[in-house]
Order: C-alpha cells, then structure tokens, then sequence
C-alpha cells in the first residue's frame, strides 16, 4: 500500500498522472537557476573538484602499470568525442523535428578497465580510500610516485580490508575490477536486473557476487548491513557519496579541454546541451557539476529516465527526493535499461543539484532499442540500452521552442548549439549479448516502435 494520497498528491503535481500511465514526459524545472545562486546548495566546490583531478593525476603512474590499455592516455581514464551525421539525418526524419546545430557522442561507454561512466566515480573512490588507508601508516606520502602501489607489498596491505557495494551492474564493475586488483576483498551485491555477463566478469577479478532476486534498494541495503558488521569494510554508497560525485564532476573541466581542441565555442550565442541518462543520480549529478563549473550558464543539463523508472524525475518534481520512491505510485521500476532500473533516486544529489538542472524527460523501453539499432546502423556504434535514454534528448529540445524561449534561449542559438549525448555504458557487452539488443532493436524498428 502506498504511504501517499496518489489523489492528493496528483492534484497537487498533475504530471504525475503522466508518470504512472507510462507515457513519455518532457518537464522543464522552474526552479533551474544561474551556477551563482545554484552553487550554495551544492556543498561542494571548484576546489574540491580541482583536489580530485590532482588526485587522479598522481594514481595515473599506478593505472598504466595495473592496467596497461591505460598507457595510451598515460593513465587517465578519459573518453573521445565522436560525431554523429548519419544518426542525425535519420533522427531527423524519425522524429518529425529538424535539430540544429552539432550532434555528438561522449563514448564513456568505451572507458578503459570498466567500459562505462562508472570508471569515472567507482574508480575514484576506491583510489581515494586506498590513498587513506596508506598515507594514515606512512605507506604513502606526499611526492611519492604512486606507481609503487602495483606491488606485492601493497596488496598484502590491502588485503587486511574489504570494500562493498550495490549495484545494477556498471558501478559494481568499476569498484569491483579496481578494488580487486589493488588487493581489497570486496563484494558486491547485485540487484535482480544486474546482467549475468556482468556478473560473471565481477568474477572471474575475484569479486565475491551476492545476489538478490529484488531491486537496487535491497542490494544497497544489504550491502551496507554487510559493511557495518564488519569494521575493516568500507562501504562505498552510491546515494549519499561526495567522493563518488567529485570523481565524476572531473569530467567537466577534462569536457572542456576537448571542446578547446576542436574550437567548439560555448557562450550565448553558441549554447551546449548535455543528455545524461539517469539511474539513482551520483554518475549524471557528478558529471552536470563539473559541466557547470567548466562552462557556467552556457551549459544545460537534461537527465533522461525510463518510463518505469523515472525516480529522478518524481523526487525532484515533488520535492519529496528520496522520501518517494516510484512504486509508491504503482511503477513498477522494470526496465531492460539495467543501469537506470531505480525506484528511489539520492536525496544528496536531488537537493545539490535541482536548481542546476534545466529539463527531465522520460522515455519508454521500446524507443531506446529503437536508437539502439539505428545508432548501430548508422555510425556502426554498439551500446547498452541504458546509454541511449539521452540520445532522444535533443529532439526533445528542438521541439520545444517556447520553453527554451522563456529561458532566453532563441531559434538562432539553437541553430548553433551543441548537442552532447552522453553513452554512459556498453563497450564491455559480450558479443553475444550485443546481438539480443540488437534483436530486438531490429524488431522494434521493422514495427515501427519507439
């Protein structure tokens, strides 16, 4: 039985009618302010952001030498930026809308040792901890060649702690690849909808899996119990975690280097979009802070969602953020886009960054399959479902003229703009897997759905 008056409280937020009947919405916060009068409700800051890109610019040498498809970018996990002409004219044509501007792709979906975004926070994290835990005995000190925590001493050393997760898949792949190889035990506890591939990889590192036949709020929740039984374990909380979120907000300032590269203006006259497909919230929070503080007001953040789990959504429309969860309504939170199967978003994330967030947008099953296969044949591009709730994203915009209007955004910025999707994950899917999706993305295309 839900705890709410669902009559009540869709008097109040009618677009919540919209939410339980499924339907695909589009919603523009009104509380979206400038990056001054957002920041405060943060609590972090530039600096903070600055500590953590210095932090993984010294974990850089121990990177290349544990995992050497790093050496390439001397140790930074970094993604490319990569156009899409092809997609755009189809999409074009498939949503009945002409977008303006530039179309690309951020492949954080091909990161290094995890292949999704969640290199970017889960990676960090465990760096942080494991650079805690050495400097606090004197294993570590300030000017040393970090390089030297790939040895056998230290993960003898490592092995005295264990660290645990929740996680819907990609998370669990990050924290659990980095922890093992540094010599933690670690275990990570995988909600129903985690894929078996995902699992079996967590394995084969040497992870301890635990599996749960429910959703994501049960594996966090059983992994903290685990966590707090056992005082050598560190929990890593995907929900309330500032490191997490700091490791992803590095993304932001590493975005604009890029942008600089290419000569890709961002100003008012040349505004930038950013589609983040969102799960509990930490990767897309993250990431939208670092975007903020790199490009000020002349970026604007968009987080997508399933139609069955738009948790994100539902907390902040409300304000009620993890006070509701989306089976409160009747959702079901069933979704093939595993990384975004979340029925209660973070509190933490929810409050810091609602007055930076410009719109929310819902999407069904059926129409990221039907990108999933069109982004594979047109630009060859293979990613998880999960990763293409943002390329909806842009048209979403393009079609909303009198919105963006009222938030002084004109036709002639628009026809300027950068669109950026953001592939949050798929370039470790086995083969195999690849070709269900694409099964299926090729049914959903031959009926014309999505």
């Amino acid at each position: 039985m839900s705890p709410f008056d669902i009559e009540k409280l869709a008097a109040q937020f009618p677009l919540i009618r919209s939410l339980m009947n499924l339907e695909p919405v589009t919603w523009f916060n009104p509380a979206a302010t400038t990056l001054a009068a957002g920041l405060a409700y943060v609590g972090l800051t530039e600096a903070d952001v600055t500590q953590a890109e210095q932090r993984l610019q010294n974990f850089a040498p121990y990177l290349v030498r544990a995992f050497p498809e790093t050496a390439a970018s001397s140790g930074i996990i970094e993604s490319d930026l990569v156009p899409l002409p092809h997609l755009r004219s189809t999409l074009n044509q498939h949503y009945g809308v002409e977008l303006g501007g530039q179309l690309l792709l951020k492949m954080d979906s091909h990161l290094p040792i995890s292949g999704s975004i969640k290199a970017r926070g889960g990676i960090y994290e465990v760096l942080t901890h494991a650079e805690r835990l050495a400097t606090d005995v004197g294993k570590l000190r300030p000017g040393d060649d970090y390089g030297k925590l790939f040895s056998e001493e230290f993960q003898q050393f490592f092995s005295r702690y264990s660290i645990a997760v929740g996680s819907t898949g990609n998370l669990g792949l990050s924290i659990g690849i980095i922890s093992a190889k540094l010599g933690f035990r670690v275990s990570v506890h995988m909600s129903a909808d985690a894929r078996e591939w995902k699992k079996n990889k967590l394995r084969e590192h040497g992870v301890n899996v635990v599996e749960y036949a429910d959703d994501y709020a049960v594996a966090v929740a059983q992994g903290r119990r685990e966590a707090a039984r056992d005082p050598q374990c560190f929990f890593i909380d995907d929900e309330n975690s500032r490191t997490l979120f700091l490791g992803y907000a590095v993304a932001g300032g590493r975005l604009k280097q890029q942008f600089a590269e290419l000569k890709l203006p961002v100003d008012a006259e040349h505004p930038l979009f950013v589609y983040l497909p969102c799960g509990v919230g930490g990767g897309p929070g993250g990431v939208a802070f670092g975007l903020k503080l790199a490009f000020g007001d002349h970026v604007h953040c968009i987080f997508a969602e399933p139609t069955h789990s738009p948790c994100m959504l539902l907390g902040v429309h409300t304000g009620l953020h993890e006070g509701i969860n989306v089976q409160d309504l009747g959702i079901d939170n069933l979704t093939a886009a595993d990384g975004l199967a979340v029925g209660r978003a973070s509190g933490f994330v929810g409050r810091a960054m609602e007055r930076l967030l410009m719109a929310f947008y819902t999407l069904s099953d059926a129409e990221m399959f039907t990108l999933l296969g069109l982004l594979e044949r047109d630009e060859h591009i293979k990613l998880e479902p999960s990763a293409l709730a943002g390329m909806a994203g842009p048209w979403r915009m393009a079609a909303a003229a009198a919105q963006l209007a009222a938030r002084g955004i004109d036709a002639k910025a628009m026809a300027e703009a950068t669109h950026l999707v953001w592939a949050t994950g798929g370039g470790m899917v086995p083969a195999d897997e690849m070709m269900k999706y694409l099964s299926v993305a090729k049914l959903k295309i031959a009926c014309g759905l999505g």
